[in-house]
């Protein structure tokens, strides 16, 4: 009879399963706490309903008004039960209901009594429970004691008193702020916790002060924290005073990085770690302060505890982010860690070395990692993989066994993000180390014969084509990518249709076979594999009907298409076939579509353009309407670009007004927006008079006027400027709207006969350089800039000034240019000391411009940057360094 028993207790699956709460109900719950209106009260059985209740509560049941009320008022009666456990009980069934205001009265006596008990759990809990349901007028009655508790002989009750006050902090501040004496002397206290609970509500209290806290920590930096969780909250105050100090002195000393480093030799393992992390995290942090904090970290590598290793390799991979050599002494003990059975550890470990390994150790490095690989999760595998991608462009002389690392691993089983980042590195390698592009391609190649994403096939398919005809023999490829016509999907058979177009395009001696197999895919089963087939095929064998030379065919294979697809979808979206054919040009090269004026105010409908179309219509398309319906300013050609608008008011004033600059080849429309605020008012015969004595340039040609401006109807009225034609010429105008005021009688709504002419002042408004350049993103910065002419380029070099960092620098070049980032450049990694941005976009007359920024920063802050422009007229090129050499 023992033996099915035994079995039965080694059956742990039953157990796993198992849960105390299972199936229970809120009705039954409810049924069952009836038992809280007992004569005879049963602790224990108390004390399991409200467990339930409370398993309901944390699992997001929902207690109507009348059942909160019923439960509260039963858990009330069990006051009169002296057993301390199911007493805890109440007191969290409490907190958890939140009674309101009227029923908080029904327990505050209770509570209250409980909190100047003899019993010091009653007390501690009493505070906790009181001070999470009460309001601010029951405070003031307890505040006495409250005060009392915070300085109690027993930890419990301070802490308690402590913790409260934090909580309520948040919504008595006054109350909590008279407290400051009686915590100030808890933190003297020698209980650890106490301490602890003080030092923060301290804190708290000051935090607002810069001048209160920095006093605070130089009182208690002085070795009255005993408390090793006080410690290591110090440690962090005090790193805050070092940043703020650091910013206002800008001086070489460091105030209080004594006493951190002093942490270092503290007995406690938490504090000589926070420590560690606190002088690491220092801004323009020496080696020489490093030192210590590495040493201590270094220790803790070989900590028989997991926890204090992960914490010490993980502050030391932060650091060789940036101190890379600091780290370096470490290595050896990093590399016992590759082992670690904890495999965040052994992670950490690895990628910290790649950043810190010098060229003769990469060999041995490399050895380590195959044996982990395939004991670690997709997401660990993905770190590695970066990691060894900065490895390789640290070293490129290491590319071999680096590149067939990544190979290896790429043959692996492996997620869609793993595999991606290794397809990523090694297209990186190839564009970066020449020397490495055969290899890399033939690597990606055998890939994509297994490769079952096909994100990552139409990727390397489309890489292969612009890269592979560019190779000592470019032969070899073709096999790859004509298997992938006969064994994929209709996807990636497209785009090796593609990629054999442009090896056909680039390399005359493959012509012949490239036919040969674009033929072959005539018959392909699916629509977009035989139409490209026969698009390049016409296109390649050069009868004239699609290009006409060798250079039209290789500009449109690989020339990046200069419209947004969003504007190139949206167009073909609205055009309706007819006889005339669709015409890209037609299609807006705004980079995207920007909101129509709009200025809004509670309960206002929008101010902008009159009737814009709502729409799939880009907002240029909806300008260009407006503006060609307007007799004055027909003739002035296609609008070039139209700008967001700029608001010449401010908010809730009595006429909100704001401005959309529209460019023209020789003209500049402005098309003031207005809303008439006051409902008592019409507005008629409105314009806008500007001045234009500080744009020489512009001389007024044309002015549209409003003729009303009823309330809470948007209007427009337009002034059109004339400049040299194709020239970004730049200046401030003034702006003063002018109309005749009518008074509206609110009840008729009729306006009075007579006006009076009145003005309001609006703020001035700027043309810049920006204004004349369309934000136009390229497909592939690299060809672009190679496919265009080099005697275009114009280089020069420019000091910036004082910067506060690389990021500041390369924003403001950008504002000033109004061009569009390519290949996410704009983002500077944290700390470089130099950055390279690309830039693209179109100039007014419609010339396409490339420009590549290159910025360094030196130890005093100040930004050297150098220009090269590349764009389809010279006198462009010298145009885009103009703009920077006056910004």
């Amino acid at each position: 009879m023992a033996q099915p028993l035994v079995k039965k207790d080694d059956d742990r699956d039953d157990e796993a399963d198992y849960s105390p709460f299972l199936g229970i109900e809120k009705g039954a719950v409810l049924q069952e706490a009836r038992v809280f209106n007992d004569p005879q009260l049963d602790a224990r059985r108390c004390s399991q309903v409200i467990t339930k209740l409370l398993y309901l509560l944390n699992q997001g049941e929902t207690f109507t008004k009348v059942e909160a009320t019923e439960v509260f008022f039963a858990v009330t009666k069990l006051f009169q039960s002296r057993d301390i456990g199911l007493r805890r009980m109440v007191y969290l069934m409490i907190k958890e209901l939140s009674p309101s205001a009227d029923e908080v009265i029904i327990v505050t006596s209770s509570l209250m009594k409980d909190m100047n008990s003899k019993t010091d759990m009653y007390r501690a809990n009493a505070i906790r429970v009181l001070c999470r349901i009460t309001d601010g007028t029951l405070l003031t009655q307890i505040e006495r004691y409250l005060k009392q508790a915070i300085v109690d002989k027993n930890p419990v009750v301070a802490s308690a008193a402590l913790v409260s006050g934090i909580h309520l902090l948040q919504t008595n501040p006054e109350i909590v702020k008279r407290w400051s004496n009686e915590v100030q002397e808890a933190v003297q206290s020698r209980a650890a916790l106490v301490q602890f609970h003080a030092l923060a509500l301290l804190h708290q209290i000051r935090q607002n002060d810069r001048l209160a806290v920095s006093k605070l920590v130089t009182s208690l930096t002085r070795g009255t924290v005993r408390s090793p969780l006080a410690q290591c909250l110090l440690i962090r105050y005090t790193s805050q005073v070092i940043r703020e100090s650091s910013n206002i002195n800008q001086t070489g000393d460091r105030p209080f990085y004594d006493y951190l480093e002093s942490c270092l030799r503290h007995k406690a393992e938490m504090v000589i770690f926070e420590a560690a992390k606190a002088i690491t995290e220092l801004s323009g942090v020496t080696n020489r302060e490093l030192t210590p904090a590495i040493t201590v970290l270094q220790l803790f590598l070989s900590s028989s505890k997991p926890v204090l290793r992960f914490a010490a390799v993980r502050t030391l991979n932060k650091v060789a982010m940036t101190h890379p050599m600091a780290v370096t002494n470490c290595n050896i003990d990093m590399e016992s860690l590759i082992s670690d059975p904890n495999r965040s550890i052994a992670t950490l470990a690895i990628t910290t070395l790649l950043k810190t390994g010098n060229e003769s150790s990469v060999d041995r490095l490399m050895k380590q990692i195959t044996n982990f690989m395939s004991d670690i999760a997709d997401e660990f595998k993905i770190v590695v993989v970066e990691a060894i991608r900065s490895l390789c462009l640290k070293f490129p002389l290491k590319y071999r066994s680096l590149m067939n690392f990544l190979s290896n691993i790429l043959r692996e089983e492996g997620g869609f993000e793993y595999k991606k980042a290794i397809v990523d590195s090694i297209v990186i390698l190839i564009r970066d180390i020449p020397d490495a592009k055969e290899s890399g391609l033939l690597h990606l190649c055998e890939f994509i014969e297994d490769c079952e994403f096909t994100y990552l096939s139409t990727q390397i398919l489309h890489f292969l084509g612009i890269e592979g005809p560019k190779t000592s023999d470019p032969s070899k490829y073709i096999r790859y990518i004509y298997n992938r016509v006969h064994l994929e999907n209709a996807t990636v058979r497209a785009s090796a249709v593609s990629t054999l177009a442009k090896f056909g395009a680039l390399v005359d001696s493959l012509k012949p076979r490239i036919f040969i197999l674009l033929r072959r895919c005539l018959f392909d089963s699916d629509d977009e594999v035989r139409d490209r087939a026969t698009l390049y095929l016409n296109t390649l064998e050069g009868d004239g009907s699609i290009v006409e030379t060798d250079e039209e065919v290789k500009d449109f294979l690989f020339g990046s298409l200069e419209v947004p697809l969003a504007n190139l979808e949206t167009s073909l979206k609205n055009y309706e076939p007819s006889e005339e054919p669709f015409d890209i040009n037609s299609v807006p090269k705004e980079i995207k579509s920007q909101p129509l004026a709009e200025k809004k105010a509670p309960g206002k409908k929008q101010t902008g353009l009159g009737a814009p179309p709502s729409g799939p219509p880009s907002t240029v398309d909806a300008y260009d309407k407006l503006l060609s319906s307007i007799p004055e300013f027909s003739s002035f050609g296609n609008l070039f670009k139209s700008s967001p608008p700029v608001e010449l008011t401010e908010a809730e004033t009595e006429y909100a007004v704001n401005v959309v600059k529209h460019i023209f080849d020789s003209h500049v429309v402005f098309q003031y927006n207005c809303t008439n605020t006051i409902p008592e008012q019409l507005l008629e015969n409105v314009t806008v008079l500007v001045d234009a004595s500080e744009a020489e340039d512009f001389t007024e040609v044309a002015s549209k006027p409003l003729r009303a401006l009823p309330y809470d109807t948007p209007g427009q009225t337009f002034v059109a400027f004339e400049k040299p034609e194709g020239v970004s010429a730049v200046g401030k105008f003034s702006n003063m709207l002018r109309f005749i005021v009518k008074e509206v009688d609110p009840s008729t709504g009729e306006a009075d006969e007579d006006g009076v002419e009145d003005e309001y002042q609006l703020e001035d408004l700027e043309v810049v350089a920006a204004d004349y350049v369309l934000k136009v993103p390229v497909s592939n910065f690299r060809n672009a800039w190679e496919s265009m002419d080099p005697d275009s380029e114009q280089v020069d070099e420019y000091g910036l000034g004082p910067r506060e960092s690389l990021t500041e620098a390369v924003n403001a070049v950008i504002s000033l240019l109004g061009m569009q980032p390519c290949e996410g450049s704009e983002v500077v990694p944290n700390n470089s000391r130099s950055h390279t941005c690309l830039l693209s976009g179109v100039y007014i007359g419609n010339v396409k411009v490339l420009v590549r920024l290159s910025f360094g920063i030196d130890s005093t802050k100040e930004v050297a940057m150098k220009l090269a422009v590349r764009s389809d007229d010279i006198s462009i090129s010298s145009a885009i360094h103009d703009i920077v050499a006056s910004g």
